[in-house]
């Protein structure tokens, strides 16, 4: 006889969004332990159907032995979509490219039903004014530790976020960020930070840029973004690259998590 398996310490809810006029699933991973002074830590995860879980089972074992992973008591949240694979797919495209008046597409796509595209200023008003405001409610939360994690396309939102609005969190991890994107446009808003003169107000910030070694063209975008940001030398902007030894892009995630979770407390 089967039963149904529920995750310990998390609760799930749907969260309609008015910005975007989409439900998503909202997953959130609670510590065992008295949040400290300042609250816990914040992870939000986007594609969270995929990474979740995998998020929270990090912060859960990692956490038992703090001072040697570096990575403590944490809330993790998942910002998933609904849907089969395909209606997935393609709400990802929407979601998390920049809108843009027009678009190049590579070769692999240029036959491709990829659905519309250009959505991420209403995604992050979503995260803004609607998910952020609601964790800040119902959890006891450091508001100086709030984490944001995408892997390919989330990636790109991610950068794009950091380039746009970075005073929105204080840590930016872009696994396998898909840099290629509308001909490399990303690469455009990294520029427009760096000549604003974006000194980051009041509290440093921190980029992780992580790729495969399998990830083929991704491994060079990944290197000249790493290289054209430690050119810009931004004072409140500390920025890492790390490719990890003979990963794919389907199995990068797993073995950078750690890695960059660690980054909120080194």
């Amino acid at each position: 006889m089967s039963t149904q398996v529920e995750l310990e310490r998390t609760e799930s809810w749907k969260l309609e969004s008015q910005y975007m006029g989409y439900t998503y699933d909202i997953k959130v991973s609670i510590p065992r332990e008295e949040a400290p002074e300042n609250g816990f830590p914040v992870y939000y995860m986007l594609d969270g159907n995929s990474y979740f879980q995998l998020g929270r089972d990090v912060v859960k074992l990692q956490s038992r032995n703090a001072p040697k992973t570096l990575i403590t008591p944490a809330i993790v949240i998942g910002i998933g979509h609904y849907g089969s694979d395909d209606e997935v797919s393609k709400r990802r495209f929407y979601d998390f490219t920049p809108p843009a008046k027009q678009y190049v597409y590579p070769d692999r796509l240029k036959n491709a039903d990829i659905g519309p595209h250009g959505g991420a200023e209403k995604l992050l008003s979503f995260l803004e004014l609607e998910l952020m405001p609601l964790i800040s409610e119902k959890y006891n939360i450091d508001q100086h530790k709030q984490v944001l994690f995408g892997h390919s396309l989330s990636g790109l939102f991610v950068l794009w976020t950091l380039f746009t609005r970075a005073e929105l969190f204080q840590y930016y991890l872009a696994s396998s960020p898909s840099i290629w994107w509308n001909d490399h446009e990303i690469l455009v808003y990294a520029e427009a930070f760096y000549k604003k003169g974006q000194t980051i107000r009041s509290e440093k910030r921190k980029l992780l840029i992580t790729v495969g070694s399998e990830e083929a063209f991704m491994v060079d975008d990944a290197k000249g973004l790493f290289s054209k940001l430690c050119e810009y030398s931004l004072p409140d902007l500390q920025v890492e690259h790390y490719i990890a030894p003979d990963e794919n892009h389907a199995s990068v995630v797993p073995t950078i998590m750690s890695r960059a979770f660690r980054m909120l407390n080194c």
